[in-house]
This record gives C-alpha cells, sequence and structure tokens, in this order.
C-alpha cells in the first residue's frame, strides 16, 4: 500500500537509501542476472535449485528497488522538525499507551537506520493519531482489533539517529 503522503528524511538517510538504490539497480542487477545466467547454464531448470533461489533472490531485490523509487519519490528531506513538543514525522515519541510508557519513530523505518528504536508511520492508527499533538495531549485511537486505546504524549522531541 503506497503511502499518500511524503517521508521525512534526514539528508544523511536520504543519501544512505539513494546509494542503495543506484547499487542494486545498476551493480545489484547486473551481479544477480549474471548469477540467473551461470545458473541457467547448469541444466535442468526443474531441479535447479540454485537456479530458482537466484530467481528468488532477484525477485526481492526488484521488490526492495521499487520501495526505494517510491520512498525517494515521496521523500521531504531537510532538517530535524522543530523541537516544539508537537508529534510530526521525524519525532521520538514517549507516551502512556494503554496505561504502558513507550518510546518509539513516529516516522519511516528507512529513518531509524540501523537503530533499534520502535517505528511507527504516522498512517499508523497510533501514529495518526498522535500527529499534531503536544506533549500533555490524550487522545484515543482503534487498534486493529477493534478496542478504543488511550493515549498521553508524555514527550516529543525530533529523532537525532
Amino acid at each position: 500500500m503506497p503511502e499518500s503522503t511524503d517521508t521525512w528524511l534526514t539528508q544523511e538517510a536520504y543519501d544512505r537509501l539513494q546509494k542503495e538504490y543506484d547499487f542494486l539497480s545498476g551493480e545489484g542487477r547486473a551481479a544477480i542476472a549474471a548469477e540467473i545466467d551461470e545458473r541457467r547454464q547448469e541444466g535442468d531448470l526443474k531441479e535447479n535449485g540454485g537456479y530458482h533461489a537466484a530467481r528468488e533472490e532477484q525477485a526481492k531485490q526488484e521488490a526492495r528497488i521499487q520501495k526505494l523509487e517510491q520512498i525517494l519519490r515521496n521523500t521531504k528531506v531537510g532538517a530535524a522538525p522543530a523541537d516544539d513538543g508537537i508529534v510530526e514525522s521525524g519525532m521520538v515519541v514517549k507516551a502512556e499507551v494503554a496505561g504502558r510508557e513507550m518510546e518509539f519513530l513516529v516516522g519511516s523505518r528507512e529513518v531509524a537506520g540501523g537503530t533499534d528504536i520502535d517505528v511507527f508511520s504516522p498512517q499508523s492508527p497510533l501514529g495518526a493519531a498522535l500527529m499534531g499533538k503536544a506533549v500533555g495531549d490524550e487522545t484515543t485511537y482503534t487498534a486493529p482489533n477493534g478496542k478504543e486505546i488511550t493515549v498521553k504524549v508524555l514527550a516529543a522531541a525530533p529523532f537525532k539517529g
């Protein structure tokens, strides 16, 4: 499901994704095509596990290329959002969710890079409920199981990565 709004990325995250895209759509495609050709030369394709594995890897790689194209096309690159305590894409939020304190990034997993922080997109039920809320605000959202979940914003600061 394509995102309908722009994804906020730091310049560093954008550059990292652009580099990955350039590799996968150039050198990466050539390498997997060579691998497929090499496996094809081994003979009977019906029983050639190496060939099928290479084709599966090619499909995964093409899916990643398409995902990167979408992200890079729908990206807003720039400085971190203002440190004003208002929840928006690119903010790390500390919130009390159904009585449990959580800390997570509202934004894209791509922004989080190699960090282990939980990420909720602005389009997710939790992310959408929090967008535009300020520290101290309380709101609710409907969880996938149909239950109404209460959320209170405890803190919101730009992601430092």
